[in-house]
C-alpha cells in the first residue's frame, strides 16, 4: 500500500508542475535582449527595411507595441523581469549598485562590524578587481572577488552572500531544471561574476553560464569593450567585438555544444544572451554620431549601424536553427532589458550627482558619502534616476524636506548640456518626483527591512545625473524612453499579429515556462505579482488572451 501511495503522490506532484493543457510544440526557448532597443527602434527598422532578419521573425510572430519594463530600467531589474516574472519588490534587485543594511562587508568575515554595505552586481564582483586591480581578463579573473561578497549572520555563523544568494525569487532556469527531465540551460551576459544571480537561490539554475566581462580591458588604448579600441574608432565597434563572443556562444549551443564550442552538450531547453552594441551607440555623444537625430527616433549613424549589427546576429541565429531543423521547436523572443533616455537630444540636461550633493551639503559637508553626518546618505546610486539609502533612517522626514527643497532645474549651457558648476538642485520639477518609498511598500518593498532604498528621485525626462562629456543618454528609471521597449515573440506556426495592449517584459518569463508545457505559477514572482502569460504568444493558438 505504501509504494502505491508514494507512486500516486509522485504522479500527482508531477501533474501540478504541468500547465493545464500539457500539449506543447516548443522544446526550446531562445531569449535575446538587445539592450537599449525601444519599441520605436523596432517599428522604424521594420518600416525602413533596415532589419530584415528581425522583420522575418515578425512575419511569424507577435509584436507588442506597448511593452514596458515592470518597474526600474537598469540592466539588473530589467533582466530579472525577463527571467523571474517579477519586479524589484519580489526579486529584491533594484540596480547593479545597491545597499543592504542587514549585511556585513566582504572583508568582515566574522560579522563583528557594523552591518550595512554597498552591494555590487557588476564588474567588481570578479577577482580581477581585488585590491582595486585592473580588469585584465575576459572571464573576470575566473573567480569571485571575496572583498565584494558580503556576509550575513545565519544561526550564529557568518556566511558569504553570493549574487545568487542575493536574489529573493527563483528563475526560469531553476524551474526548467527542476521540472523537465534532461533539461539543459545556458546564458551569456555582460558581467562574468556579477550576473551570477541569474542562477537563482539554488546557485545551479544555469548549466552553461558564459563568464564574459564587458568591462575587461582590451586593445591598445587600454579601454574596456565599452570604449574605443584604439582611442580613435567609435566605441560601439569595440562593443561589437564583445557581442560577437555571445553570437558564437549561441551558435555553438544551437549546434549541440557548450558555449565554448569545445564540448558536446544538449541544445539548451532555455537559453539566450544580451547585446550591448546598441546601448553603447545610443550613449555616444549626439554630435559624434550617437543617439538620435530627432524626437521621432530617427537613428544617427552609430545607432543605425548598431541596429544593422544586431539584426545580422539574429539572422545568424535564425539560419542556424533552420540548418539544425530546430526552428519549429524553438520559441524566439527578441526584447530589451531597458531603453535609453533621452532620445530627444534637445531635452538633455546633465546636472552632476546632485542628489548626493544636496544631502551631504545639508549634513555638514561630510566628504565621505557613506559615513557622512546625520543626513549623509548610506548610498546614492544615480543615472537618470537616483536612489538614496539613508545613513540614519530616523532622519527620513528631514531628508525628504531637503530633497523637496532642492528640486528646481538649473540652467544648462546649451553647448555642453551641463550646468556651469555642481549644484544642489536635483531637478525633479515639472513632472519629476521625490518619492519616499516607505509610503509605497507594495511597489518596491519596505525600506525598514534593509534592502529597499529610502527614496527614489525621478527627474524630468532628459535629465541625467552626470557631467560626463562622453555620453548623452542613460537609463535606469521611469523615463518614457527607458521603459518603452521592443518585444517580439516568434514561432514558425504563428501568424503576424500586433498587440497594442499594455504588457510588461516580466510576462516573458511565464510565457517561456508555459510554452515548455509547465505551469507559470512555478515561478515565485509570478505567484506573488500575478504576472500573466503574454497574450497570443504561444504557438498553435494555445495562449491566454488576457
Amino acid at each position: 500500500m505504501k509504494p502505491l501511495l508514494l507512486g500516486t503522490a509522485l504522479l500527482f506532484g508531477s501533474a501540478i508542475a504541468l500547465a493545464d493543457d500539457d500539449r506543447h510544440a516548443v522544446d526550446h526557448v531562445l531569449i535575446v535582449s538587445i539592450d537599449g532597443m525601444h519599441e520605436q527602434d523596432l517599428a522604424r527598422c521594420i518600416a525602413d527595411q533596415t532589419c530584415p532578419n528581425i522583420a522575418a521573425l515578425a512575419r511569424h510572430g507577435v509584436t507588442y507595441t506597448n511593452a514596458y519594463t515592470p518597474g526600474l530600467s537598469d540592466s539588473v531589474p530589467g533582466l530579472a523581469a525577463l527571467v523571474t516574472g517579477g519586479g524589484p519588490r519580489s526579486t529584491g534587485l533594484f540596480y547593479d549598485d545597491v545597499y543592504d543594511r542587514t549585511l556585513y562587508a566582504g572583508t568582515d568575515t566574522q560579522c563583528t562590524g557594523t552591518p550595512g554595505v554597498e552591494v555590487f552586481l557588476q564588474e567588481l564582483v570578479g577577482i580581477d578587481a581585488i585590491n582595486g586591480g585592473a580588469l585584465v581578463h575576459l572571464d573576470g579573473g575566473g573567480a569571485f572577488n571575496p572583498q565584494q561578497i558580503p556576509h550575513r549572520k545565519i544561526g550564529g555563523k557568518c556566511v558569504p552572500v553570493y549574487p545568487h544568494d542575493f536574489i529573493q525569487t527563483n528563475t526560469i532556469f531553476e524551474v526548467v531544471k527542476q521540472h523537465l527531465r534532461h533539461a539543459h540551460t545556458a546564458w551569456s551576459d555582460k558581467h562574468a561574476w556579477g550576473t551570477d544571480w541569474i542562477n537563482g537561490p539554488s546557485g545551479k539554475g544555469v548549466d552553461d553560464m558564459a563568464r564574459t566581462e564587458i568591462n575587461s580591458i582590451d586593445g591598445p588604448a587600454g579601454n574596456d569593450f565599452t570604449g574605443s579600441y584604439d582611442g580613435v574608432a567609435p566605441a560601439y565597434l569595440h562593443t561589437e567585438v564583445f557581442d560577437d563572443i555571445h553570437v558564437r556562444n549561441i551558435l555553438n549551443e544551437i549546434d549541440g555544444k557548450d558555449s565554448t564550442g569545445k564540448t558536446s552538450a544538449p541544445v539548451p531547453t532555455i537559453f539566450g544572451t544580451n547585446f550591448q552594441t546598441l546601448s553603447v551607440a545610443q550613449k555616444a555623444t549626439n554630435l559624434s554620431g550617437g543617439g538620435y537625430a530627432d524626437a521621432a527616433f530617427t537613428p544617427n549613424p552609430f545607432v543605425k549601424a548598431a541596429i544593422a549589427y544586431v539584426d545580422g546576429a539574429i539572422g545568424k541565429f535564425s539560419a542556424e536553427l533552420a540548418a539544425r531543423h530546430l526552428s519549429d521547436s524553438t520559441l524566439f523572443v527578441v526584447t530589451a532589458k531597458h531603453g535609453q533616455s533621452p532620445a530627444d537630444y534637445a531635452r538633455l540636461k546633465k546636472i552632476g550627482h546632485a542628489v548626493g550633493t544636496a544631502l551631504t551639503a545639508y549634513a555638514g559637508g561630510g566628504s565621505d558619502p557613506v559615513t557622512g553626518n546625520n543626513l549623509g546618505n548610506g548610498q546614492v546610486t544615480d543615472d537618470d534616476v537616483a536612489f538614496v539609502w539613508l545613513n540614519d533612517q530616523s532622519q527620513r522626514a528631514a531628508a525628504k524636506a531637503v530633497l523637496d527643497a532642492s528640486t528646481a532645474c538649473p540652467a544648462v549651457d546649451p553647448a555642453t548640456r551641463t550646468v556651469a558648476s555642481v549644484v544642489p538642485q536635483i531637478c525633479a520639477d515639472n513632472g519629476g518626483a521625490v518619492i519616499d518609498l516607505s509610503t509605497v511598500p507594495g511597489k518596491f518593498g519596505d525600506p525598514a527591512k534593509g534592502r529597499t532604498p529610502d527614496f527614489m528621485v525621478q527627474p524630468n525626462p532628459g535629465v541625467i545625473y552626470t557631467t560626463s562629456q562622453a555620453k548623452d543618454m542613460e537609463h535606469g528609471g521611469f523615463a518614457p524612453d527607458d521603459g518603452h521597449l521592443a518585444l517580439l515573440v516568434s514561432h514558425p506556426s504563428m501568424r503576424a499579429k500586433t498587440v497594442d495592449r499594455r504588457v510588461t517584459t516580466a510576462q516573458v518569463a511565464p510565457t517561456a515556462i508555459r510554452a515548455l508545457g509547465l505551469d507559470p505559477d512555478l515561478l515565485e514572482a509570478v505567484r506573488k505579482e500575478g504576472t500573466r502569460v503574454l497574450p497570443h504568444a504561444l504557438p498553435d493558438e494555445r495562449d491566454d488572451d488576457n
